[in-house]
C-alpha cells in the first residue's frame, strides 16, 4: 500500500502544479471550450482524491493488506476503545489528510456561504432598484448611464443590462448581450466556476491552483460566446461586447484588456473546432483522469 500512496501523492502534485500550468497555457480548449472545462473539472476531482488517498492509504497500511481491510480493521479496533497501532509517519500522514480534507471543505463552504450571501443581497436591491423589463422576460433594466449586462445566478436569478446598454446597442446588438448572459445562468457556469474559486483560495501559493482558477473563468467566458454567436451575428456580438468593455473604467486593466480583445478575436476568426474523433478523446480522457485515482484506491 505503501507504494500506491506513494503514487497518488505524486499524481496528485503533478495535477496541482505542472499539469495545471500546462493546460493553462495549451491553446486547444479555445477549440473545444466544453470538452476543456470537463478536463479542468477532472484535473481538480482527480487532484483531491489523489492528494487525499495517499494520506489516508499511507496512514492505513500496517493495519492490512488493502484499503478496505484496513479501514474494517480501524473500525474494529476503535470500537473495542483501542488505538490502532501506528507509527508516528502514518499518524502524522492520517493527520495530514484530515487537515487537507477540513482546509478544502472548509474553504469550498465558506466561499459557498459568502456567495450566496452576496447574491441574495444584490438579488434584494436589484428588486428594489431594477425595472422589469417586459422586451426580454426576466430580464430587468437598472438605470445607469454606463452600459454594463451580467446575470446573477441562482433558484431565483436575474438578468440585468443597464440603461446605458439600451441608450448605446441597438437591437440587434442588445439580444446578442442576453444571449450571452442567457448562456450563463442556462449552463449554470456558476457551479462550474465555484469550486475552481474555493480551489484556489485552498492554497493560493500554488501558482498552478491559480491557474486553474483564470483558465475556467476564461473558458466559461467563451462558452457563453459561442453559444451567443449561435444565436445572433458574431459581429453584433463583438460590437456589443467591444462597447461594454470600452466603458470599463479607467483603463480597465490592462489584463482585462487583453482577454477582451482575445475574445474578440476569437468570435470573428474561429479557431477550427477540435475534430470529432478528437473531442470523443478529450472526454474519455476526462473520465480517465477520475478514474485513475479511484481505482488506486479501491484496488489498494
Amino acid at each position: 500500500m505503501e507504494g500506491i500512496a506513494l503514487g497518488l501523492l505524486a499524481l496528485g502534485v503533478l495535477l496541482a502544479e505542472p499539469v495545471s500550468r500546462s493546460l493553462a497555457r495549451a491553446h486547444w480548449p479555445a477549440r473545444d471550450p466544453v470538452g476543456a472545462l470537463l478536463v479542468w473539472q477532472a484535473v481538480g476531482l482527480a487532484g483531491g482524491l489523489a492528494l487525499l488517498g495517499s494520506g489516508v492509504v499511507y496512514g492505513l497500511a500496517p493495519l492490512g493488506p488493502t484499503l478496505p481491510e484496513a479501514i474494517d480493521a480501524a473500525v474494529d479496533t476503535l470500537g473495542a476503545g483501542r488505538l490502532p497501532a501506528l507509527g508516528l509517519t502514518h499518524v502524522l500522514a492520517l493527520a495530514a489528510a484530515l487537515v487537507l480534507a477540513l482546509r478544502l471543505v472548509g474553504v469550498l463552504v465558506a466561499v459557498t456561504a459568502r456567495t450566496l450571501h452576496a447574491r441574495r443581497r444584490h438579488r434584494d436591491l436589484l428588486d428594489l432598484l431594477a425595472t422589469p423589463w417586459p422586451a426580454a422576460p426576466g430580464a430587468r433594466v437598472l438605470d445607469h448611464p454606463v452600459p454594463v449586462a451580467y446575470c446573477l445566478p441562482g433558484l431565483r436569478s436575474r438578468l440585468v443590462v443597464s440603461a446605458g446598454v439600451l441608450d448605446a446597442l441597438d437591437p440587434p446588438a442588445v439580444k446578442a448581450v442576453l444571449a450571452h448572459e442567457q448562456a450563463h445562468l442556462r449552463e449554470r457556469h456558476d457551479l462550474v466556476v465555484l469550486p475552481f474559486v474555493a480551489w484556489g483560495a485552498t492554497a493560493p501559493f500554488v501558482r498552478g491552483m491559480v491557474c486553474a482558477q483564470v483558465a475556467v473563468a476564461a473558458l466559461v467566458e467563451m462558452r457563453a460566446d459561442d453559444v451567443a454567436s449561435g444565436a445572433v451575428n458574431p459581429v453584433q456580438l463583438t460590437g456589443a461586447l467591444r462597447t461594454m468593455g470600452g466603458a470599463a473604467p479607467a483603463a480597465a486593466l490592462s489584463s482585462f484588456t487583453d482577454a477582451l480583445d482575445r475574445r474578440l478575436l476569437r468570435i470573428t476568426s474561429p479557431p477550427p473546432p477540435l475534430p470529432g474523433a478528437v473531442r470523443v478523446l478529450v472526454r474519455l480522457a476526462a473520465v480517465g483522469l477520475v478514474a485513475v485515482p479511484t481505482g488506486l484506491l479501491l484496488l489498494s
